[in-house]
């Protein structure tokens, strides 16, 4: 069939298209992590199975729409999420894995299948819908819709609170395997490392079973804590971290300087300056730069997520130069990043 000749306009047209629908695409996702279609075709060695073999293996339904399934899995496989084979001798299209969706297959560690329902809960997209209004008026997308804080509803929602912890959970295994042989030696002369806003203590758990030397104190607010498993040489507090922080030789923050703003941010960075010590304490960061060049895999991923600071909460992703004056303002005159193959770098800062 001859190709039909296009000019920059339709060109043009086709996107917006593509972009007005682009969240079909994690609805979709969504479906298939829900339907635990990625665990079914991994559960047959990864592929490839027929849409039948597919089928009788969701739980909670006696007779899937086969049909509906199709038509799914057209758009999954367009995405690259799975793969599609065509038989020559037009048998049945045969459906594998790929190394995306090999990512929300449930029973694998680690996997992202969690953050994908966080992501894509109802209770957090009506937020995106507040946006413009947001932008119009000032404000947090979240507050205007929900009428608290993302804090305060998840103390009063547990499932929200649930689903929040167990995404936030996920990719905490993935940074782990990045994060912990990049900075083997920093951990060396700390005694008790401090993490400030550690949900409920997996990324703490971690980094004291690599380094045994370690004890951790695990510091978030109390709702949180009290969901929290027991880890060893892991100590959970709870508390407010506006108030006073435990004391430590170091203090971990990880992804919780980017949900506040330069002003509260200052008082959260004295608060830590006040429980290390002067000589030799320290503060990790473990967040986001933004770099303007655009060799980076995860610049539109850092984009994006600097959308989810400004619409859920009151804080920005930054770039480094907005870094250095942020810490400097906060008792940290000195700092050094390192890079990881990761969404979040490595920032050192010291006190002296």
């Amino acid at each position: 069939m001859e190709a039909i000749q296009v000019d920059e306009s339709v060109r043009a047209q086709a996107r917006l298209l593509d972009l007005s629908s682009a969240f079909i695409t994690p609805m979709a996702l969504k479906c298939a992590v829900e339907l635990r279609i990625a665990d079914i075709i991994n559960s047959h060695g990864g592929g490839p199975i027929t849409l039948s073999q597919i089928a009788s293996g969701i739980t909670g339904s006696s007779c899937p729409n086969i049909s509906h399934l199709e038509r799914l899995m057209r758009l999954l496989v367009h995405k690259t999420i799975f793969t599609a084979h065509h038989p020559s001798d037009g048998g049945e299209t045969l459906y594998g894995l790929t190394d995306i969706s090999r990512w929300i297959v449930w029973d694998a560690k680690p996997s992202l299948a969690p953050f994908v329902l966080t992501r894509t809960n109802p209770l957090t997209l009506p937020t995106w819908h507040a946006l413009s209004q947001c932008i119009r008026d000032g404000g947090i997308a979240f507050e205007k819709v929900n009428g608290c804080q993302l804090w305060d509803f998840a103390s009063t929602n547990p499932e929200f609170n649930k689903l929040f912890n167990d995404g936030s959970s996920s990719t905490i295994e993935i940074l782990m395997s990045r994060f912990l042989p990049a900075y083997k030696d920093g951990f060396s002369t700390i005694g008790t490392l401090v993490d400030v806003g550690g949900g409920t203590g997996r990324t703490l758990f971690e980094i004291v079973k690599s380094h045994p030397h370690i004890r951790g104190i695990n510091f978030d607010l109390p709702h949180v804590i009290a969901t929290a498993p027991n880890h060893e040489r892991v100590t959970h507090i709870g508390g407010d971290m506006f108030q006073a922080i435990p004391t430590g030789d170091a203090i971990l923050m990880k992804s919780m300087l980017c949900a506040y703003n330069d002003e509260t941010n200052v008082q959260i960075l004295k608060k830590c300056r006040k429980a290390i010590p002067e000589n030799i304490g320290k503060l990790i960061i473990v967040d986001v730069v933004i770099e303007e060049e655009n060799n980076n895999i995860f610049k539109e991923s850092k984009i994006m997520l600097d959308l989810v600071m400004m619409t859920f909460f009151s804080g920005k992703q930054r770039t480094e130069a907005e870094w250095k004056k942020l810490l400097k303002e906060g008792g940290f005159p000195r700092y050094n990043i390192i890079k990881i193959p990761a969404v979040e770098w490595i920032i050192e800062a010291y006190p002296i």
